[in-house]
C-alpha cells in the first residue's frame, strides 16, 4: 500500500514554502519516524517525517515552492528499497561515453552535426563555457553533435573534438559561417568563465527576514545610541564562579545571562523602552520576554526567552544553549519565536566592532553587543587598560526620546560593571 508525504502543518498562519532538501535518495528505504525533507517557510525550518517503513518514490524535486498538504513522495509500505540514488540521476553518463565514437571520424562529423542542430536549435543556447573555447580555438559548436539535452553541444563535446587529433578545419562548419564566429569575438566583450556567479531563489525564511528589515526601516523612526561598559567585573565573576556553576547547573556561565538580567532591570528602570506602538495608542508591557537572536546557515532566527525576570542565570543559560542549538538544526517552534517584547543581538561573536541594528518590528528597541577588546581608559586620573565592550541601542523615536534611550544604556552599564547588583532576586 502507497502512502503519501505531504508538506505537514507549521501553523495557522503559514501556508506553503521551499522544499528545501531531500535527506534521502529516490528509491531508498526508509523507516518511520525517520527525516525526509527540510522544509522551509517564512519563519521557520522544519523537517518532514516518515509515516511507515518501507520504500520512497520522490514525486517533488528540492527547490520547489510547495504548498502545506501538498504531496512530494509515496512511501510504499513494507517494501524494500536502496540506499542508492535514482537511476535517473545517471541517465546521462551513456549519452557521454559513447560521444568518442562519433567524432572519431572527422570528415563525417560536420555532416551529422549540422543535421542535428538544424533539427534542434541547441547552436543557440551554448554555454558561455563553449562560446569561451569557440572564440579561443575557432572551432564552431554548429560543426559538432551534441551531446546535452536537446541536441546541445556542452563544453566536453568541444573538448573531445580538440583532443581527439582532427585538425580544426575538418570540425569547422562551412567557410561562410566561420568569420560570424571570429567576428562575434572581437566585436562583443568575451562572455564571463563558467562558474564565477550562480544565481538562486531566495528561501522563504530570507525573504521573510528581507521585508521586515525594509518594513522596520520604512515604518519607524529609528535611531541609535551607543555606550561602552568595562567587562572586567563579569570576566572576573564568571572565572571565579565558572567551575562551580557549571558543577551545579550542568551549563557554562556566559555574557548572555548577564545582559539578559541587565536588559530586564533596565526595562524595569525606564519603562519607556519596554513598549510598542499600535494605531495611535502605546502599549506599555509588563512582563519581560527576551529576544536573543541566532545566526544559522539559513538566516538570522530571534527565539524568545519567556519571562526573563522570574529566571535565574541557569534557567537563562539552558534555554539560550537549547535554543540555538534547535534554531540551526531546524527544529525551532514558529511559537518559540513570537511575543518578545525587546531584542538582543550580540554581533560580538563574530568580531563586530560596532554596529547599529535594526528594530525587530513591532518592538521598539533592540541591543546590539559587540567585540570585547582591551583599551586604554582613563580610571582616577591613571590610564589604565580595561577589556571594553561597546553597546548600541536603536530604537523607535516616536515613542522612545533620547533621554530614555540614553538613560537606559547607562543603567545597562552601571548592572554589568556592578554584577552583584543582578544576583538578588536572580
Amino acid at each position: 500500500m502507497a502512502v503519501e508525504v505531504k508538506i505537514p502543518p507549521m501553523g495557522e498562519s503559514i501556508t506553503g514554502g521551499l522544499l528545501a532538501k531531500w535527506l534521502v535518495q529516490n528509491g531508498d528505504s526508509v523507516r518511520k519516524g525517520q527525516a525526509l525533507f527540510s522544509y522551509e517557510t517564512d519563519k521557520v525550518t522544519s523537517e518532514g517525517t516518515a509515516e511507515v517503513d518501507g520504500k520512497i518514490t520522490i514525486t517533488t524535486p528540492e527547490g520547489t515552492e510547495v504548498l502545506v498538504g501538498q504531496v512530494v513522495a509515496n512511501i510504499e509500505a513494507g517494501a524494500v528499497g536502496t540506499s542508492s540514488p535514482a537511476p535517473a540521476k545517471a541517465a546521462p553518463t551513456p549519452a557521454v561515453s559513447a560521444e568518442p565514437s562519433a567524432k572519431a571520424e572527422p570528415a563525417k562529423a560536420p555532416v551529422a552535426a549540422k543535421a542535428v542542430v538544424a533539427k534542434t536549435g541547441a547552436a543557440a543556447e551554448v554555454s558561455p563555457a563553449v562560446r569561451r573555447l569557440a572564440a579561443e580555438t575557432g572551432l564552431d559548436p554548429v560543426a559538432l553533435e551534441g551531446s546535452g539535452k536537446g541536441g546541445r553541444v556542452t563544453k566536453g563535446d568541444m573538448l573531445q573534438a580538440l583532443a581527439g587529433g582532427a585538425p580544426i578545419k575538418a570540425v569547422a562548419p562551412a567557410p561562410a559561417a566561420a568569420p560570424a564566429v571570429a567576428s562575434s569575438a572581437t566585436s562583443a566583450p568575451k562572455a564571463a568563465p563558467e562558474g564565477r556567479t550562480t544565481r538562486k531563489k531566495m528561501s522563504p525564511l530570507r525573504r521573510k527576514i528581507a521585508e521586515r528589515l525594509v518594513q522596520a526601516k520604512s515604518e519607524t523612526a529609528m535611531l541609535t545610541t551607543f555606550n561602552e561598559v568595562n567587562m572586567a567585573p563579569v570576566m572576573e565573576m564568571r572565572k571565579r564562579n565558572g567551575d562551580e556553576f557549571l558543577k551545579k547547573y550542568g551549563v557554562k556561565l556566559g555574557f548572555m545571562s548577564f545582559f539578559v538580567k541587565a536588559a530586564v532591570q533596565a526595562l524595569k528602570d525606564v519603562p519607556a523602552v519596554n513598549a510598542q506602538l499600535d494605531g495611535d495608542d502605546i502599549i506599555e508591557n509588563n512582563f519581560y520576554d527576551i529576544g536573543v537572536a541566532v545566526g544559522t546557515d539559513k538566516g538570522l532566527m530571534v527565539p524568545v526567552v519567556r519571562n526573563c525576570d522570574q529566571l535565574n542565570f541557569a534557567e537563562i543559560e539552558k534555554s539560550i544553549g537549547d535554543f540555538g542549538k534547535r534554531a540551526r538544526d531546524g527544529k525551532i517552534q514558529l511559537a518559540e519565536l513570537q511575543g518578545g517584547v525587546f531584542t538582543i543581538s550580540n554581533g560580538g561573536i563574530y568580531g563586530s566592532m560596532l554596529s547599529t541594528p535594526i528594530l525587530n518590528h513591532p518592538q521598539a528597541a533592540i541591543m546590539g553587543l559587540h567585540n570585547i577588546v582591551e583599551r586604554p581608559v582613563v580610571e582616577q586620573g591613571q590610564i589604565v587598560i580595561r577589556p571594553i565592550m561597546y553597546l548600541a541601542l536603536s530604537y523607535d523615536h516616536r515613542i522612545i526620546d533620547g533621554k530614555e534611550a540614553v538613560t537606559f544604556l547607562v543603567k545597562v552599564r552601571q548592572y554589568i560593571e556592578s554584577p552583584h547588583l543582578l544576583l538578588f532576586g536572580a
